[in-house]
């Protein structure tokens, strides 16, 4: 659930500001509203520093053999970050020199070893020499009185060179520019910046021992950055400052005692209706809590007023992902790797232990449809998998004598239920939080809930070719239209004929919310197609691994089933993010009317010890 928020105002004298905010963040409780505008600190050019010089440092670390650690004071891991940028500034004008010389190497390259002064030289006693490059096909068309000197191949490209005459740019004659120097006192040049570019490598790697410092380092400097930015967000009188921020009701005994003993004024109060600044901070429920790393990955966060679907959404989105996924084996390949990540931790965190309920629930799916790796062999050399399946969602429904098409129809069906039930459960959740509040819109809600009911065979109709009633469908639909228009703006404070008035208002918003509501279910045959999709890939990669998987061949055979089936693994995997995460997100959230335009609860507090 969505734990209830206290909007919270502290009030010291100006003299007391630095310790209260100290106390404060060691309390960790408050969330404090800042500025929304950018706060870069006076620490920030410091930040950069030490995220370059992490960045660079974590690019060189041997994951077989790691450095071991050492730790610095304050003045040291200062100075080593001004020594370590002071390093990555030379190595980068090293680098651009490198790149200069390289190009320059490359002009005079086709020249041979030559000093361009000496061209100067020609030219005040009166020789000029002009050089080009040309294809050897135009070379050949030149005028044959033409008089020029070859000098070297490159390529396609011929290297000449005429005295006293240019020639014409028609010849397709590229005229030729050299850089200042010698082709070998580049060369020269080039080897010596190489040489001291692997001392600055050799020096950045011994730094390595330093780079858990360095990481400590700079979660100080951002915890001291958000010090600043609370501070400057601080109202200030001429004796007085005040803070805001939002307070956990279940910490307003902690906070009480804190404020109390420092001799703090506070207030507490019910966040008002028109406050959108309110963070969302939601309790997982036991068990729950597993689908918290999704969120974190997809950075959405539901509104403080919104609703709490973390529940409903791992349910829905185990159902989806082994859908989508589809297949036993891939799920026994999930539950492979989530037991090795358990082992090495020696513990199993949230994603862990989800990744442990999404492998099982494929591993279900599969052995009900009875798909191993995409295999029929498999399922027909173990009669004990066959007694798993349900022969009327399989995907080798001829195995059971049962029709294709009419296997596929079923799956079908089965995925417009899951859309219907899902939809309809918003439609639900609406009504009972809707009738605590004794809010008259819950009629229009009970409305979209026989709408989806109505939309459903219609769907089947369309779809599977389903025997319904089609008149008294479409009569359903249209009462349940009115019904919305008569009670969906309705409310609490709102006259019924005023809340009749804007429903009227919204009449095309609602008729194109019911086309959505029809499109929104029709929407779920996804799961069917991608699954399908997945199963069919798989197929593909076994059927042409089958004829090498013998003899000489063997090696390339499995090797055409690793890559394959890790290639259908991988985009499984982008078809849950795309499409099971949308059923949730879109299609389940818009009927419950969420924006998902929360604020996630941070407590202004200490991240690390100064």
């Amino acid at each position: 659930m969505i734990a209830e928020m206290k909007k919270t105002y502290i009030v010291v004298q100006r003299s007391k500001t630095k310790a209260m905010l100290k106390n404060l963040r060691k309390a960790g409780v408050l969330h404090v509203s800042t500025a929304s505008k950018a706060f870069d600190g006076s620490y920030k050019q410091e930040i950069e520093d030490v995220e370059k010089v992490i960045s660079v440092l974590q690019e060189l670390v041997d994951k077989k053999k790691p450095a071991a650690q050492k730790t610095l004071s304050r003045r040291e891991v200062v100075e080593t970050t001004a020594y370590l940028i002071s390093l990555l500034n030379k190595q980068n004008e090293l680098i651009q020199k490198r790149d200069r010389d390289s190009l320059s190497a490359a002009t005079l390259l086709p020249w041979g070893d030559f000093d361009p002064e000496e061209l100067a030289w020609l030219k005040r006693e009166g020789i000029e020499l002009f050089f080009y490059t040309i294809d050897k096909k135009d070379l050949a068309k030149l005028d044959e009185e033409q008089v020029y000197y070859e000098v070297s191949y490159r390529g396609p490209m011929k290297a000449i060179a005429t005295i006293g005459e240019q020639l014409d740019p028609s010849t397709g004659a590229v005229p030729a520019t050299f850089a200042k120097g010698r082709l070998s006192d580049l060369q020269r040049s080039i080897d010596q910046t190489d040489k001291e570019l692997v001392r600055i490598d050799e020096k950045l790697k011994a730094s390595l021992v330093h780079l858990e410092a360095l990481k400590y380092y700079r979660s100080v400097l951002e915890m001291r950055t958000r010090f600043e930015e609370v501070e400057a967000s601080l109202v200030d009188d001429e004796e007085l400052s005040y803070l805001v921020g939002y307070l956990p009701t279940k910490e307003e005994e902690q906070f009480t005692r804190l404020a109390k003993k420092n001799g703090w004024a506070y207030l507490l109060e019910d966040v008002s209706e028109d406050d959108e600044d309110v963070p969302t901070l939601i309790e997982y429920r036991k068990g729950v809590g597993i689908i918290k790393p999704v969120f974190d990955i997809l950075g959405t966060v539901p509104g403080y007023r919104e609703h709490d679907i973390s529940t409903w959404f791992l349910l829905f989105f185990t159902l989806f992902f082994a859908m989508i996924i589809g297949d036993a084996g891939y799920g026994l390949i999930f539950l492979l790797i989530a037991g090795a990540i358990h082992i090495s931790m020696k513990k199993a965190n949230t994603l862990v232990m989800l990744v442990y309920v999404l492998s099982i629930a494929t591993i279900l799916w599969g052995s009900l449809t009875g798909t191993w790796f995409g295999s029929i062999e498999i399922l027909q050399s173990i009669p004990f998998l066959q007694k798993l399946v349900i022969p009327q969602i399989s995907n080798y429904p001829e195995l059971f004598g049962i029709e294709a098409v009419t296997a596929q129809n079923t799956v079908m069906k089965f995925t417009f239920i899951i859309g219907t039930v899902q939809l309809s459960l918003a439609c639900i959740i609406n009504v009972v939080r809707k009738a605590r509040i004794k809010d008259l819109s819950l009629v229009a809600d009970l409305s979209w809930l026989i709408a989806l009911l109505a939309l459903y065979y219609i769907v089947l109709l369309l779809v599977i070719g389903a025997q319904v009633n089609i008149k008294a469908l479409f009569a359903t639909v249209g009462v349940a239209f009115v019904t919305i228009l008569l009670f969906g703006a309705q409310g609490p404070g709102v006259s019924f004929i005023d809340g009749i008035k804007g429903g009227l208002a919204g009449f095309f918003t609602t008729f194109l919310d019911t086309i959505s509501a029809f499109s929104n279910i029709m929407s779920y045959i996804r799961l069917f197609a991608v699954g399908m999709a997945s199963v069919a890939i798989a197929q593909s990669f076994n059927a042409m691994a089958s004829g090498m998987l013998k003899g000489f061949a063997l090696p390339a055979g499995i090797l055409v089933l690793v890559i394959g089936h890790g290639l259908n693994l991988v985009m499984g995997l982008l078809s849950v993010v795309v499409h099971g995460v949308r059923l949730n997100l879109l299609e389940f959230s818009g009927q419950l009317g969420m924006e998902w335009t929360g604020i996630q609860y941070q407590p202004f507090a200490e991240t690390v010890e100064e």
